[in-house]
């Protein structure tokens, strides 16, 4: 069964009057966390696509590129979009019932912060309401402020690069300490390990764009020592 079949699936068991924040508390069992990841980054998109008051074609567009969608498989992606964006429930309730499911892997929460700012930057805007409603999100994820910058910067043309940072070094940390950091990050972004967390396909592909940076961080540093 496709992962949109499945979401299907999940969308169907929602009862009379019954909204999307439902999904969550149906959707905790590692079998179904591929299904869980995608609506979530799908229904805070949603949310997050009002934060600057339009919702854009090129951010309704960001969503196929972070998932490809088959034709068939259109109406469950745009039914889940529409809950979620109908959905009186505010963003902060879905943040927390997301951040419950994945509280025990962390891991996971980089990649739906790298999911939404790829939404985010859709549109070639970055928007001031997006930048709030994203550090809101990750203070509720519980992710530390330099995580939240250095999921940022790769995005977000503003933000300031720091290899030190990206790495999630200090400034004075040895070449040896910032090699560690370097291959510990590489072990996280490898499909394998983000396939154990699991994510769908279509996010590890998103993480090859953490890869690169995270990659050219290292080689800034070894230029420089």
């Amino acid at each position: 069964m496709s992962i949109w079949s499945r979401i299907a699936a999940a969308l169907s068991s929602l009862a009379a009057g019954e909204s999307l924040s439902e999904v969550f508390e149906k959707l905790r069992t590692p079998p179904e966390r591929s299904v869980a990841f995608t609506i979530a980054v799908i229904a805070l998109g949603a949310k997050m696509a009002k934060a600057d008051g339009q919702v854009t074609r090129n951010e309704v567009a960001a969503f196929r590129e972070v998932f490809q969608i088959p034709p068939e498989n259109e109406k469950e992606a745009a039914r889940v979009f529409n809950l979620a964006r109908q959905d009186v429930a505010g963003f902060e309730d879905y943040a927390r019932r997301i951040g419950a499911m994945f509280s025990a892997e962390s891991g996971v929460f980089c990649d739906l912060m790298d999911g939404l700012f790829h939404i985010a930057v859709a549109d070639g805007n970055y928007h001031a309401a997006e930048d709030e409603f994203l550090r809101r999100v990750a203070e509720i994820f519980g992710m530390s402020e330099p995580a939240f910058r250095r999921v940022r910067a790769r995005f977000v043309e503003d933000a300031a690069q720091d290899p030190y940072e990206v790495l999630g070094v200090d400034p004075n940390a040895s070449l040896e300490e910032a090699r560690k950091a370097w291959r510990a990050l590489v072990r996280e972004t490898h499909p394998d390990a983000m396939t154990a967390r699991g994510l769908p396909e279509e996010a590890v592909k998103l993480a090859e764009k953490r890869l690169i940076v995270v990659n050219r961080a290292w080689e800034e540093i070894q230029e420089a020592a």
